[in-house]
């Protein structure tokens, strides 16, 4: 099996892209032969370092670096970005196997919705993977920002159109809207596959994609962390944050809570609320590689905090420190938060200050905090997000998108080149598995 990986960017800038390379390299472990596309220049994850895996430079610039029109026309309809694309695709199809399969990881940096026509009209099977909320939503994660909350305005309604819910101005909401107007115009009646990576990303979205020819699946985020000997919270001292120090993602709920309860605060990440953090007091250690993360969430995390007042669809870090042996304490909006069970695991609160305090005010006791440590680290480990795991669950899907592709258009079912191995262990695939 051939799959095409299409992201904006070839490095971690964000879960999207970090959730991108790993699928990528975890296919080729499995077996298939992957094709990375990255839109925009920049740094390459070693990751992607594989004999089974190409990458392909597009060669594109960041909106945000452009000056102001042309960034905002670009993000709207990038014919470059198409064409470009179009031009990476034909050269692929002319190897002696062509693409399979093609997955879009993001698209709103770069990509424009102007590439969803040229993926569409391959012949092939199209998964568009759903990081945020952009398919429906114009700024992308269906919150008000104008109003600290989740959005419950239908998307591109009057109402919607009127809010000014855009984290920067009025003016970039109508940037925006005009970019998910063009995605409505770029998707037509086509169907469409996306893999949510929470369960409450697939229930809002089913609801709030209205008339667009969507079918839904459910795929988890995948893990890189070895397992080793499980941490000891309860010799920890810190609620720890991890992630962009924003107000949607609840940084300074944080900060207030921890100090209402008497516990240390610290955060790992940069962002608008960093000044503010400091002048409080607040200890701000900014980005740290995922190496460093992982020990200084060991040494220093009596629990990880993932606070976030948006629909947040699934924070890596809250998995990273479950499978560590951590206890999280995580918002009832976060799709992570359907990985922790409340009073064994961690606790799943509001994402206010009052219920924030009161789960670390808990955590102050050793045997409490020990016990949901050990509760994380097993529950975690019985069924781990593992990139082995990950790389089978989207060999699954594509080839029930082929099998079916090949019903509907060419009368037949299985592909005679594909590898008739298992993605682990090497026992023979049932011809009927693709």
């Amino acid at each position: 099996m051939h799959v095409v990986i299409l992201a904006e960017f070839a490095a971690a800038s964000g879960g999207a892209e970090k959730v991108a390379v790993e699928s990528a390299r975890a296919l080729a472990e499995a077996g298939a032969e992957v094709t990375y596309i990255q839109a925009i220049r920049g740094p390459v994850d070693p990751l992607l370092d594989h004999p089974r895996l190409r990458r392909i430079e597009l060669g594109l610039s960041d909106v945000w670096s452009l000056p102001a029109w042309r960034g905002a026309a670009s993000g709207i309809w990038n014919g470059a970005a198409a064409a470009r694309l179009a031009t990476a695709l034909d050269t692929l199809d002319a190897l002696p196997r062509p693409p399979d399969c093609l997955h879009l990881h993001q698209w709103t940096r770069a990509l424009s919705p102007a590439v969803l026509p040229v993926l569409l009209g391959r012949g092939i099977p199209v998964v568009l993977t759903l990081h945020d909320y952009a398919l429906a939503c114009p700024n992308g994660v269906d919150y008000r920002f104008d109003r600290a909350e989740p959005c419950t305005v239908a998307p591109l309604s009057g109402a919607c159109l009127a809010a000014p819910c855009d984290p920067k101005s009025r003016l970039h909401k109508l940037v925006r809207v005009g970019r998910a107007a063009a995605l409505r115009l770029a998707l037509g009646q086509a169907a469409l596959d996306v893999v949510h990576v929470c369960d409450g990303s697939r229930a809002r979205m089913e609801r709030r994609l209205g008339a667009l020819r969507v079918r839904h699946h459910r795929i988890d985020n995948p893990v890189r962390i070895e397992r080793g000997i499980p941490a000891e919270p309860a010799a920890n001292d810190a609620v720890v944050y991890v992630g962009r120090l924003t107000p949607e993602k609840g940084a300074d709920l944080v900060a207030e809570a921890a100090r209402r309860a008497g516990m240390p605060a610290l955060f790992v990440g940069a962002g608008p609320l960093e000044a503010r953090l400091r002048a409080e007091g607040a200890e701000v250690l900014g980005w740290r590689s995922p190496e460093a993360v992982a020990a200084i969430l060991r040494r220093r995390a009596r629990a990880v905090c993932a606070p976030s007042r948006w629909l947040e669809t699934g924070p890596l870090t809250v998995y990273e420190a479950l499978a560590q042996g951590l206890p999280v304490v995580a918002s009832q909006r976060s799709g992570a938060a359907e990985k922790v069970v409340d009073g064994e695991t961690g606790f799943v609160v509001a994402p206010e200050v009052v219920a924030l305090a009161d789960a670390f005010q808990a955590l102050k006791d050793d045997a409490l905090t020990a016990h949901l440590g050990r509760g994380a680290y097993d529950r975690y480990w019985r069924a781990p997000l593992t990139l082995a795991a990950h790389g089978r669950a989207l060999f699954d899907l594509y080839a029930r998108l082929k099998d079916e592709y090949l019903m509907r258009h060419c009368g037949m079912t299985g592909d005679p080149t594909l590898p008739q191995t298992a993605l682990s262990g090497g026992a023979p695939l049932g011809r009927s598995h693709f």
